[in-house]
């Protein structure tokens, strides 16, 4: 059976321009390149809104939820609106949101600034939950995803791919 991973993507209008497509490249590239590259499956959504995360999680119904983005010290996640605008998402609706799924979903990766909170708020519900505790820069934010995803193609645990993401940075 394969890992299916799904990364979710936002980068709205009037929001500091991330690399979110060298992110993504660059995990795509590292599970390819992994011994046991047919245990994954990796589905991306990009220019998220709310409602296509929960449309995503039903379709695809993934073992990991990684998202990459902006958040705010509230522990608030920047999503889209229609208009591209930011909507911002606040730690009880995505933790309500990923309850109902906890018993497929295995962990969570917000690759956010300030995304502790929100964490906090989804680890009630889900295993493992990974968010970034401060301002994080997009470079160092990468090679966390990258270190984390090499380590996941590896076959190593949720935990020492989290220290090798940490180590990569």
């Amino acid at each position: 059976m394969s890992t299916r991973i799904l990364v979710l993507s936002a980068n709205p209008k009037n929001t500091d321009r991330l690399r979110l497509d060298k992110e993504v490249r660059d995990i795509q590239e590292g599970l390819r390149q992994a011994k046991e590259r047919n245990l994954f499956d990796i589905k991306t959504e990009w220019a998220v809104r709310p409602k296509d995360v929960r449309r995503a999680i039903l379709s695809y119904k993934p073992h990991i939820v990684h998202f990459s983005g902006h958040g705010q010290p509230d522990g608030s996640l920047a999503f889209e609106d229609d208009q591209a605008s930011v909507q911002m998402v606040c730690p009880r609706a995505l933790a309500g949101l990923l309850k109902i799924f906890s018993a497929d979903i295995q962990c969570v990766l917000l690759n956010a600034c300030f995304s502790e909170k929100q964490a906090d708020e989804i680890s009630q519900y889900i295993q493992h939950v990974i968010g970034m505790s401060e301002s994080i820069g997009d470079a160092a934010a990468i090679e966390f995803a990258v270190g984390f995803y090499d380590a996941i193609g590896a076959g190593c645990s949720i935990q020492t791919a989290y220290e090798l993401g940490c180590n990569a940075i």
